[in-house]
C-alpha cells in the first residue's frame, strides 16, 4: 500500500483513479478496478437519475471497496443526480465542466466529496477556494475532453498554488508516467484511455483493437470551435469533424453529426464511423490485461523507476 493523501481520504491501497468514460465505465470495470486496489468512477454522464441510481447499486453488489462517480453538471436533471449521489452515499464525485461551486455547496453537506477536473491552473486554484476536497488536474494528452496546457507543463504550476490533495492526468499509461507525475507534485494518477482496453472493460473488441493498433501521432482535436475540444482517435468521423470546423459549419451542425457516434463506436463496434476518445498514450498500449494485473504492473514500475532514480542520484 502506498502512503499518499489521495490513499488515505478515499480508502484505497493505491493512487490510481480509473478515469470515467461513457458507454465505458459500467460497473463491471469499476468494480473491477475498485477490487484490484485502485478506485473506480462510473460514468454517469449518459445516466438519467434512477438508472445512475441503479448502477451504484449494481457496482454494490459486485465490491465492497470505495469507487467515485462522475456527472455533467450541464445535465438537464443534474439536482435530481445530486440527490441520488447523496441518498446512496456515493465516497466521491468528479465532473469537469460548469460551476464548481455549485455541485460543492450541494454535495459536501451531504457528505459527498468533490474532485472537479481542471484544464488550467486558475481552474485549480478555483476549485480549492469554492471548497472543493481535491482537484484532478488533466493535460492536453488525454482523450475525451481536453484544454491546452500538457501535464509536464500544468501538474507542478497547479501544485504550487493549491494545497488540497491532486491527482494528475493525461498522458499517463505505465509506472514510468506515474513516477513522473508524483516527481511534479501529484499525490496520484488517473488513467482514462488505458482502462479502455483491459478484460473488464465493455469496450467493443473493434474499439479495443483499434486502440491497440493507434500510434501516438494518430489522435486529433476537434470541437475547438463548439467550445468543447475533445481528443479522439482519427478516423472518418473524426477527420470529417474538423472538415466540418475548417469549412465553417454552425455549432448546430457538428452537434448533429457528432450526435450519437460515441456510442457507435464503443456499444456498436464501429471504429470509422464512431467517435473513439482517447489519448496520446494509445501507442503505449499493447494488451489487454485484467485491471489487477494492470495495476500490479504500474506499481511494479513505478518502484521500479524510483529505484532507477535513486541509482542515479548515487553516482
Amino acid at each position: 500500500m502506498l502512503k499518499t493523501r489521495v490513499c488515505e481520504i478515499f480508502g484505497i491501497e493505491y493512487p490510481i483513479l480509473q478515469g470515467a468514460m461513457a458507454w465505458v465505465s459500467f460497473a463491471p470495470l469499476v468494480a473491477a478496478v475498485s477490487n484490484a486496489g485502485g478506485l473506480g468512477i462510473i460514468g454517469g454522464t449518459i445516466f438519467t437519475p434512477e438508472q445512475m441510481r441503479a448502477e451504484i447499486r449494481k457496482v454494490r453488489e459486485l465490491t465492497d471497496k470505495p469507487f467515485g462517480v462522475n456527472i455533467i453538471s450541464l445535465h438537464p436533471m443534474i439536482k435530481e443526480i445530486l440527490q441520488v449521489l447523496i441518498e446512496e452515499k456515493v465516497l466521491v464525485s468528479t465532473y469537469g465542466t460548469g460551476n464548481p461551486k455549485k455541485i460543492i455547496d450541494v454535495l459536501k453537506p451531504g457528505g459527498v466529496m468533490s474532485f472537479p477536473v481542471v484544464p488550467t491552473v486558475q481552474a485549480a486554484v478555483r476549485a480549492e477556494a469554492d471548497g472543493a476536497d481535491g482537484v484532478i488536474v488533466s493535460g492536453c494528452e488525454g482523450g475525451g475532453h481536453v484544454g491546452l496546457m500538457s501535464t509536464m507543463a500544468l501538474v507542478p504550476q497547479a501544485r504550487d498554488k493549491v494545497k488540497i490533495p491532486l491527482v494528475a492526468a493525461g498522458g499517463i499509461a505505465d509506472g514510468r508516467g506515474m513516477a513522473a507525475a508524483f516527481a511534479l507534485g501529484a499525490e496520484g494518477i488517473q488513467m482514462g484511455t488505458r482502462f479502455i482496453v483491459v478484460k473488464e472493460s465493455p469496450a467493443h473488441p473493434n474499439i479495443k483493437k483499434k486502440i491497440i493498433e493507434t500510434k501516438a501521432e494518430d489522435t486529433l482535436v476537434t470541437g475547438n470551435i463548439t467550445g468543447l475540444p475533445v481528443r479522439c482517435i482519427r478516423n472518418c468521423m473524426s477527420e470529417e469533424f474538423a472538415r466540418m470546423e475548417s469549412t465553417g459549419k454552425s455549432k448546430m451542425e457538428m452537434a448533429l453529426f457528432g450526435s450519437g457516434k460515441m456510442q457507435l463506436a464503443f456499444v456498436k463496434g464501429d471504429a470509422e464511423n464512431g467517435s473513439i476518445m482517447a489519448g496520446q498514450i494509445c501507442g503505449m498500449i499493447q494488451d489487454e490485461p485484467t485491471c489487477q494485473e494492470l495495476i500490479q504492473r504500474i506499481i511494479k514500475e513505478f518502484q521500479a523507476t524510483i529505484q532507477t532514480l535513486k541509482k542515479i542520484t548515487e553516482l
